[in-house]
């Protein structure tokens, strides 16, 4: 098992109770969102977290190769 399985595991089910209870997606992808980056808080500085957020932001279009991808 990796953490991306568990992850995606509690991921999925916080969606579809969310989705169930009427608040949608974007409500739990937010606080969601919050919680990791209060946990992030705890261990990493505020300019870490900045940049690993401008790089996934930056990165997140699936339609675009990244530099170091081959043909």
């Amino acid at each position: 098992m990796y953490a991306s399985d568990v992850a995606q595991r509690h991921f999925s089910a916080a969606v579809a109770e969310a989705e169930t209870s009427g608040l949608g997606h974007e409500a739990v992808c937010r606080a969601l969102l919050s919680l990791v980056i209060s946990k992030y808080l705890e261990t990493r500085s505020i300019a870490d977290i900045q940049a690993e957020l401008r790089f996934i932001a930056e990165n997140c279009d699936p339609d675009t190769d990244f530099m170091f991808m081959r043909p």
